[in-house]
């Protein structure tokens, strides 16, 4: 018995030298400097040159350590969007940037010299401010080459910094625009300040955690009650979690449609002796909760022999309204002390006293809160600066001179000298932790105060009609202003509702954000960054407003940056018409987040023309309070408008498990690491393929789902390639009307994965999805694994390997795998683009060109057909109940592959002129009889090349009637 005769040969397998493991971590450093040599991204913008423009302007990182994963997700969410609008063939440019100066570098110079034991206050301005200058140039560098390695495209030659002296000088520029307009004032009020770093702080620069601080009641004894003199003698008691906030107190608030009752203790020793407190009627109980343990404490102490005694208070029965304390008078516990601790603390009604917490009564410092200032310069009581800016008292404090600092948990504790001292006054009623919410900085991670000092400040509500008219000198351009007014906070809310929120819903946050802040304290007391170049007459106590001197310090600016002002020769900047000796020079720095709020003005507007504005910011949630919404009232306030058309906000990567990332807890995921290992493609497959309007989770689970979605991408590519090898398009191609129903059903899937994956990236589809590319990720995937692999592919893998080359349906099948290749690698590009250029590469090597000069694929819309998509989808779904009813076979060996399976349907399918056999992949169907579906082991012999079971065959290895013909060909 002979052999059976080996047809490997015969079969057109794929071939290609495509290799199925990636290699990215290898590859990936190779394709960057390729397109680095060939200046890929210069020779992008010449191509697009002239077409419709998008611009996404960058959101600065710190130019402060390597980057970490929020770094990485919110460059490639950006690199994503460039490209694929690259791809719509417009004009993308992309613009990395940094922000160079503030508190983050400081910080880091400071710790250097803590590390060598030096003061910082010690060393000369301006080496400090160059050694801040050169560490961040050094990380530049470093984050730069970390976010090429990403795959980020963009103007890495020429980036904008916000330390290049230029655009220090447009920074100050829009500062004197400010000034110009009136939009500048300096006043003394209380602002969120950081002890640690002794500079005021912006919102954005203060996160909060829980806490446990000391919580205490002190009793204010009543002098005056003109409206109620039955409580002289009774005391007014209040409540803080800040206890050094006391020695600064200066009056008591009450609400006057607050019930409040007068309660005593029962007890006739001790403390409680006679005591009256006033306290509010719904806060009683929880008072007396919190006086329970002090008093049973108290009573221990002084009268050991006696027991504990049950703590019992009676109050008056009527009570009465907050109004009766109008024109009473307390005196400070410490009054003994005189001086400013002998003043009257008068009661004064205010707004914000409610009865939720506490008991009522607020004690007013109008050095240390918002509330207390404003309701305290009602009455003419002013700051009286006691806590310098290291958090310590005044050197010159009658009650704890040079003591402090006010932050330190200690100093403010039960057994601290605040709560000791007030004790021993018979002041303190109670003392007890109190866990809460406080805010800290977010570099030094220390608490920080509200404290009260000069600061300069950009007025929210402001009336700017003189801003909005002065357009003449072309400061800006004429502002939109539909109806809500002419004051910042006005312009900004309109300004929001013309603007497009991605996820929508993030309005609400932007809204309530701008429609609740104060004035933007834009003052800073540190060293590194663009100085508030602003000359104060000392008589007056008005800054300068001169155009020409404003001319000739932004033009000193372009010429040594901030350091002009700085060591500027003063009189030659104000010109001769001003006496230096009758100006302050003001020395404070700009707030950062100033700095970038003004990067459109330097960037978009610096780069592609005066009134030009970006058409996208991205960042994380936490901008709305910060980048988004200083560019918001920086360009509000000197152009009358938003510096965006949209905005996408995303949220935070967390480790694997939901937890936010820290070193602490050894659960970072660095991904510096995962390119090293895995590559950045696969990185960024996560990042397209998260919600990533929400926070997101990575860790080694979700890599790997990454990983694995790339895989059978990169072998679907494979596969075509393969197939391709030797397609040529003039002497095979076929048209739309010459194909197979099965391919022209194809078409119209593409046409409609076509249409899905536009609505993501063209903002003129005006989809509810735009920008949303977890959606379009999930659609190439979805159609290269379902449509392709597991389907069609599958399907025509017989047509491919054993019909005959110039078949009409094998030619239609590579004609339709040519159209399938080019839009594949098209639509990909922007998330994998080192894996789609190794896959065009493969196909077009050309040293001078790249998948990324490619444009959209053209995609016929005629290919839509819905009666094709009703006759297929349910061919499909009955392959499928074929296939699951053929599992059983297989698993118990009655059949080894679909191949040797005849199946009997009950049902008759709409096939038409369509072999549901060689949809189904089986040897034979028979419709319409039986009930369900029967599948039975074929009896017709195996073709021994294209493995059929066909009616033809006459025993198992021999030849079908169309491999014979192949053959003989």
């Amino acid at each position: 018995m002979t052999d059976a005769p080996d047809y490997k040969s015969t079969v057109f397998l794929p071939v290609t030298d495509f290799p199925m493991k990636a290699g990215l971590a290898q590859k990936e450093p190779a394709i960057a400097a390729k397109w680095e040599a060939m200046d890929l991204y210069g020779k992008l913008r010449e191509k697009r040159a002239g077409r419709e423009r998008f611009i996404l302007h960058d959101g600065p990182p710190y130019a402060n350590g390597d980057i970490h994963m929020g770094h990485a997700m919110n460059k490639v969410l950006k690199d994503i969007i460039v490209r694929s609008q690259s791809l719509l063939g417009k004009d993308a440019p992309y613009v990395p940037g940094w922000d160079c100066h503030g508190l983050p570098i400081e910080w880091k110079i400071e710790e250097e010299y803590r590390k060598k034991k030096l003061n910082k206050d010690e060393v000369p301005a301006a080496e400090f401010r160059a050694q801040c200058r050169a560490y961040a140039d050094k990380w530049v560098g470093v984050q730069k080459d970390q976010f090429k390695r990403l795959g980020v495209m963009g103007d890495w030659a020429d980036p904008y910094l916000t330390m290049k002296f230029d655009a220090e000088a447009t920074i100050v520029g829009e500062l004197l625009k400010f000034a110009e307009s009136g939009q500048l004032y300096r006043g003394a009020k209380p602002v969120m300040w950081s002890p640690v770093e002794k500079t005021a702080l912006a919102e954005a620069e203060v996160e909060y955690e829980d806490v446990t601080s000391t919580q205490i009641d002190v009793a204010f004894e009543i002098v005056e009650a003109p409206n109620a003199p039955e409580l002289v003698g009774a005391h007014a008691v209040i409540w803080t979690t800040t206890p050094w906030t006391i020695p600064v107190n200066q009056a008591i608030a009450y609400g006057e449609d607050v019930e409040y009752v007068t309660v005593w203790s029962r007890f006739d020793r001790g403390l409680w002796a006679g005591r009256k407190f006033v306290v509010a009627k719904e806060l009683l109980g929880s008072l007396i909760n919190r006086l329970d343990h002090t008093i049973k404490a108290q009573f221990a102490a002084d009268f050991p022999n006696e027991g504990t005694p049950e703590v019992q208070f009676e109050s008056t029965k009527s009570s009465f309204k907050g109004t009766d304390l109008a024109g009473a008078i307390t005196r400070h516990p410490m009054h003994a002390l005189g001086g400013f601790f002998a003043n009257p603390r008068p009661l004064l009604p205010a707004d914000h006293v409610t009865t939720d917490a506490g008991t009522g009564l607020v004690h007013m410092a109008p050095d240390h809160g918002e509330e207390d200032f404003l309701a305290c310069k009602k009455l003419g009581i002013d700051p009286v600066f006691a806590v310098n800016d290291a958090g310590f008292y005044r050197d010159d404090w009658d009650w704890l001179a040079g003591q402090g600092s006010v932050i330190n948990t200690k100093f403010n504790g039960a057994e601290g000298p605040i709560c000791t001292d007030l004790r021993a006054a018979g002041a303190l009623l109670s003392a007890s932790d109190f866990r809460h919410s406080y805010p800290h900085s977010w570099r030094s991670k220390a608490r920080i105060i509200y404290r009260c000092t000069p600061q300069w400040f950009i007025p929210m509500d402001k009336p700017q009609e003189a801003v909005l008219a002065d357009v003449d000198g072309g400061v800006m351009p004429t502002p939109v202003i539909s109806g809500n007014g002419p004051t910042l906070r006005e312009i900004a809310l309109d300004a929001i509702e013309q603007t497009r929120w991605v996820p929508e819903r993030s309005t609400n946050r932007i809204r309530s954000m701008v429609e609740g802040r104060p004035d933007w304290v834009i003052s800073r007391q540190r060293a590194w960054g663009v100085p508030i170049a602003l000359y104060v007459h000392r008589k007056s106590g008005q800054y300068l407003v001169d155009p020409a001197v404003n001319a000739r310090i932004i033009e000193a600016f372009k010429g040594a940056g901030a350091d002009a002002w700085f060591g500027a020769d003063h009189q030659a900047l104000l010109g001769p018409d001003y006496d230096l000796n009758d100006y302050e020079v003001v020395n404070d720095i700009l707030d950062v987040w100033f700095d970038s709020g003004s990067t459109h003005s330097f960037v978009v507007e610096g780069r592609y023309g005066e009134g030009t504005r970006a058409d996208l910011y991205i960042e994380g949630s936490d901008q709305h309070r910060g980048w988004f919404q200083s560019s918001l009232l920086e360009s509000c306030g000197t152009r009358g408008r938003a510096p965006y058309g949209a905005v996408l906000t995303h949220g935070f990567a967390l480790d694997g498990t939901g937890k936010k990332m820290s070193k602490s807890l050894g659960n970072v995921v660095d991904p510096l690491k995962i390119m090293s290992e895995s590559g950045a493609d696969i990185l960024r497959v996560w990042v397209a393929s998260t919600d990533y309007f929400d926070d997101v989770r990575i860790g080694k689970e979700v890599l790997a789902g990454s990983s694995d979605a790339y895989r059978k991408l990169r072998n679907t590519f494979r596969y075509m390639l393969g197939a391709l090898s030797d397609y040529d398009e003039e002497t095979e191609a076929v048209s739309y009307a010459e194909m197979p129903e099965l391919e022209r059903y194809m078409l119209h899937r593409l046409a409609q994965l076509d249409a899905e994956l536009r609505a993501v990236v063209d903002k003129a589809a005006k989809s509810e999805n735009w920008l949303e590319f977890s959606r379009y990720t999930r659609a190439i995937f979805d159609f290269a694994n379902s449509d392709l692999s597991a389907f069609f592919f599958d399907i025509r893998k017989d047509c491919l390997y054993c019909d005959a080359k110039s078949d009409p349906k094998r030619r239609a099948y590579r004609t339709l795998l040519d159209t399938l290749f080019h839009a594949l690698v098209r639509y990909v590009a922007p998330i994998i683009p080192f894996t789609a250029e190794e896959v065009w590469q493969s196909r077009f090597p050309n040293e001078d060109e790249s998948v990324h000069f490619l444009e959209w694929p053209e995609i016929d819309t005629h290919w839509i057909n819905g009666g094709l998509d009703d006759k297929w989808t349910e061919l499909r779904n009955q392959r499928e109940q074929v296939n699951e009813a053929i599992e059983p076979l297989r698993r118990e060996k009655i059949v080894r592959s679909s191949l040797d399976a005849d199946v009997t349907m009950g049902e008759l399918l709409p096939v038409g002129d369509v072999d549901f056999a060689e949809v189904a992949i089986v040897a034979r169907v028979t419709m319409g009889e039986g009930d369900g579906i029967v599948v039975t082991p074929s009896e017709w012999h195996k073709c021994g090349r294209c493995w059929r079971k066909l009616p033809e065959v006459t025993e198992d290895g021999t030849l079908c009637d169309r491999c014979d013909e192949v053959l003989k060909a």
